[in-house]
């Protein structure tokens, strides 16, 4: 309850938070709505399964470097830059319908996919100790997936009510924005690097 408890009264838990809500209000959307977002830009069927394989193929090489990068640079600076490229992937895929275009924005977006989570828990960990990591962490993903709760219906709404996603566009850029430069007064101790013999 005490470590709940200083959390919660720590604005740099709630940066946190505002970050990995918009990450997963960013998945979610896409997961959901890749393929009829495809399919509005006159493309074969296929190239939504392909897109989504090469997502996750390419999350599992941005995770690991990811992690790597954790050890070595604060995680609010890889935040930082991990989720302003979210508003340039959106920009990239929004002026396409080629399908090699497409599968360019599949990589580039997989790389940083679900790679927030090394520096999200790592910062979780240097602020508050690991003793409680795994309950600070799940209410943050708690977060995330109240995000991604937000991107899938808000996306379905958009469709249903202007016949394309021209709105989660420019909502998921502006979230990306601002989640993006709220990292950056997060309080993060810095990296302390270890001389090896």
């Amino acid at each position: 309850k005490q470590a709940l408890s200083h959390a919660l009264h720590d604005r740099n838990y709630w940066l946190l938070n505002i970050g990995f809500f918009t990450c997963g209000f960013h998945i979610a959307f896409l997961v959901t709505h890749l393929p009829m977002e495809i399919t509005l830009a006159g493309l074969k069927n296929n190239v939504a399964s392909w897109s989504l394989a090469l997502i996750g193929l390419a999350n599992v090489v941005g995770s690991l470097f990811i992690g790597w990068c954790v050890g070595r640079y604060r995680s609010k600076y890889i935040l930082f830059w991990m989720i302003l490229a979210v508003p340039i992937n959106w920009r990239f895929l929004n002026v396409t319908q080629n399908t090699n275009h497409l599968f360019a924005f599949a990589i580039a977006l997989g790389l940083t996919w679900l790679a927030t989570v090394p520096p999200t828990a790592g910062t979780i960990g240097k602020l508050y100790g690991v003793r409680y990591l795994a309950t600070l962490f799940g209410l943050v993903l708690f977060t995330h997936q109240v995000g991604g709760f937000f991107g899938a219906y808000l996306g379905g709404l958009a469709m249903k009510n202007f016949g394309n996603y021209q709105f989660m566009w420019y909502a998921d850029m502006a979230l990306a924005l601002l989640a993006s430069v709220l990292n950056l007064p997060i309080q993060e101790p810095k990296i302390i690097k270890v001389a090896t013999a």
